[in-house]
């Protein structure tokens, strides 16, 4: 025996049908519970329709189910949950990121900062690349390589070439210390 949406028991009905008219039925009340639990506006008619797909990949568990809008009240309140720890994480993370980045960094040098970009962008695309991933990036001539797609001589060379081009630019002292501070 199989309970309709409202949960009288049922012959056998076409499921698709049926979820649909459970969808009509409970979308927005799903939404709006979505919103109260997560505080996200724009975030929790994602989460509902979200909800609204785990439970039609169960749809045969959910239709036998006593209370089927309870259910989906259940998985929308287990999702709510997910996306908040997530969200939780996430602040978490980038707080420890911004932490340890600041503890290492000074107060920049505006002026400096902005010589170098200046100096930067007249170096040609593929040097300037080279520069900022060897130097800015810390990466390897191997990673920069890879990342651009050329020869690790080519790295050496046009990271080189951008280098001294910087030099001329920027004075060698300004340059040797772009190197030591990694950019």
């Amino acid at each position: 025996m199989n309970r309709s949406v409202d949960g009288a028991v049922a012959a056998p009905a076409d499921a698709a049908t049926e979820f649909r008219a459970f969808f009509e039925r409970h979308y927005a009340e799903l939404g709006r519970l979505a919103r109260l639990l997560t505080g996200d506006t724009e975030g929790a008619d994602d989460l509902a329709a979200d909800a609204l797909v785990a439970l039609w990949h169960r749809w045969d568990r959910v239709r036998a189910a006593d209370h089927p809008a309870a259910y989906a009240r259940g998985v929308v309140a287990n999702l709510a949950r997910s996306h908040i720890r997530s969200a939780i994480r996430e602040r978490r993370r980038i707080a420890l990121f911004w932490a340890q980045c600041s503890e290492h960094a000074d107060a920049p040098d505006v002026p400096a900062v902005v010589d170098v970009q200046q100096a930067l962008r007249t170096l040609p695309f593929r040097k300037r690349a080279c520069v900022v991933l060897r130097h800015a990036f810390d990466l390897s001539e191997r990673e920069t390589a890879l990342a651009l797609g050329i020869s690790v001589g080519t790295v050496k060379s046009q990271t080189s070439k951008g280098m001294a081009q910087l030099e001329r630019l920027l004075g060698a002292r300004a340059a040797g210390e772009l190197v030591g501070r990694r950019m």
